[in-house]
């Protein structure tokens, strides 16, 4: 996985979003496991909508494993 290019796909559209994978990435970026690299490549894969309504109107993704993430490694960076 090319931390480099996931890193650019980690810019989104929507500014909450950008703000906080950006957040996210600033945090953890050295420390992340290829696992949650993977979790991590397979979020940023999604499109903005579904992730915006997930994060902020817990709207289901349909997917646990990457909701899960999300909920424990993703939205403490919201503050």
């Amino acid at each position: 996985m090319d931390k480099g290019k996931l890193k650019w796909r980690s810019r989104r559209g929507l500014r909450e979003l950008d703000l906080l994978f950006r957040n996210f990435i600033e945090k953890n970026w050295d420390d992340i496991t290829d696992i949650e690299l993977e979790q991590y490549a397979a979020i940023v894969n999604l499109e903005d909508q579904p992730l915006f309504d997930y994060i902020f109107k817990d709207i289901s993704l349909g997917n646990a494993e990457l909701e899960l993430f999300i909920d424990q490694r993703i939205k403490p960076y919201l503050n």
